[in-house]
């Protein structure tokens, strides 16, 4: 639910529903103001209408032709709308089918809208309600005496009331409609969307032969999905390509240089003068260095393949970070240098305990690496928010800020370092390690030196 309602499909439904609620409003007002307004004016000229004919009686036949004529019509139409008082100054009625004068104010140009709950039934146009709301007319004539002529307005009334819950309604009905509309399409939108989104996390976590589901409609996203499913070949077919390459190098090259050094190792121990005894350890040496280069490619290799995956298993990283520094303890203190671990007894994650451990020795090496005599090398890790943060602290001389990404690169190396034995693969392989196990690399400033910082969820 989360998914559709944080979608752009359900925002764009969303301002669809307003929109349309908007439209239908504005279409409803109008309706709804041409119908009640035509009622309305139409009372109003029946109204006016009256009161010219009644002024006309009364200028012909005075006073008395006018109560005449009021009577004939209230006797002719006993049960309709019109509504009439004649009643003198103090609002005593005189004739008519009201009892009493409404106590509404009189508005401009003599008109009044009023409600009357206690008028007499007999009366009423409608005695089966009491409640009479009207709309009606006042002039005065001689002798102090007022005439209302008016209007039973209660039909209108009831049609406007009708009219504006049959609006609201209409709103309510077409916004539900509308937001469920928006809620299905979001909804088969994310849900399409969502397995693209799979397909790339899974192919991202180094599976290359996923494919986004395609269900032969022919739409838009049938026709995205088969050639999203074009494209993935081919970059399968490239990266297979590259790795087949690669590992064919690797291991072409590593056979040869593996007997170079063990003719070169048995030139050594042969009688050699002393200056080409000195040569051929070198190049015993550099032979090492090769074949220590291409080991740690072919690894980083099956690394990103993704297929170590399938050795994931709970491990107590605490026990392995303790044999970490039990392992290069005599390392550090070799080079006059300390070694210190601040490890609990319980630190359990998932993932492959070998990798883990190479990552440990590849980030303990660089710090002792680089770390000089008298220096201080810190390995700790940690428990918080449901995460294990595994941390590497040097005293050397750090990577400044602006190269900490570089030096995760293949074969990177700062110029300080290039005079060192190395092939710049070793933060290389860890990141490798740190991508493969979801997890974050991060690296600051120890101040003076370097920290690194391994972050892994933590296991349940």
């Amino acid at each position: 639910m989360r998914a559709i309602l944080a979608s752009s499909t359900f925002r764009l439904a969303l301002l669809y529903v307003v929109l349309l609620a908007t439209s239908m409003a504005i279409l409803l007002g109008f309706v709804y103001w041409s119908t009640a307004g035509y009622m309305a004016r139409q009372t109003d000229a029946t109204i006016n209408a009256e009161i010219r004919g009644l002024a006309e009686q009364y200028r012909r036949r005075g006073l008395a032709g006018l109560t005449a004529i009021i009577a004939e019509r209230l006797q002719r139409d006993p049960g309709g709308a019109a509504l009439y008082l004649l009643a003198d100054g103090t609002g005593q009625p005189l004739v008519g089918n009201l009892n009493r004068w409404p106590p509404d104010p009189i508005g401009p140009a003599g008109w009044m809208d009023f409600r009357l709950r206690d008028f007499d039934p007999g009366m009423s146009p409608s005695p089966s309600d009491r409640a009479l709301a009207a709309r009606a007319k006042v002039f005065r004539l001689r002798g102090d005496l007022r005439l209302l002529v008016g209007r039973d307005v209660r039909e209108l009334t009831a049609v406007r009331d009708l009219m504006l819950d049959a609006l609201w309604s209409g709103l309510a009905i077409t916004a539900a409609l509308a937001l469920l509309g928006g809620w299905l399409i979001s909804a088969s939108v994310v849900r399409r969307l969502e397995a693209v989104n799979q397909v790339s996390r899974e192919i991202m976590e180094g599976d290359l032969s996923r494919r986004v589901p395609s269900d032969g409609s022919g739409d838009d996203f049938d026709q995205l999905a088969v050639n999203l499913n074009g494209m993935l070949a081919r970059i399968e077919q490239l990266m297979t390509s590259v790795r087949e390459v690669s590992d064919n190098i690797a291991h072409d090259l590593r056979t040869p240089l593996t007997r170079l050094r063990a003719k070169l190792e048995w030139l050594v121990q042969g009688p050699l003068p002393a200056a080409v005894r000195a040569e051929a350890q070198e190049a015993v040496a550099d032979a090492e260095e090769l074949l220590g280069t291409f080991n740690a490619l072919l690894r980083i290799a099956r690394i990103e393949s993704g297929s170590r995956r399938a050795a994931f298993a709970r491990v107590n990283l605490a026990a392995l970070l303790r044999d970490l520094a039990e392992l290069y303890e005599p390392v550090a203190a070799e080079r006059e240098q300390r070694l210190e671990a601040a490890v609990p007894e319980e630190l359990w994650v998932v993932g492959d305990r070998d990798l883990l451990f190479q990552a440990g020795v590849n980030l303990v090496e660089n710090a002792i690496k680089y770390t000089p005599a008298a220096g201080l090398i810190a390995l700790s890790a940690r428990k918080q928010a449901g995460e294990v943060s595994v941390q590497v602290a040097d005293s050397g001389p750090g990577i400044p800020a602006e190269l900490r990404e570089k030096v995760c690169e293949r074969f990177f190396r700062l110029d300080d370092s290039r005079s060192s034995p190395g092939s710049g693969l070793g933060l290389s392989l860890v990141r490798a390690v740190t991508e493969l196990h979801g997890a974050r690399l991060e690296l600051g400033d120890n101040a003076p030196g370097l920290r690194v910082s391994l972050v892994l969820e933590a296991a349940a």
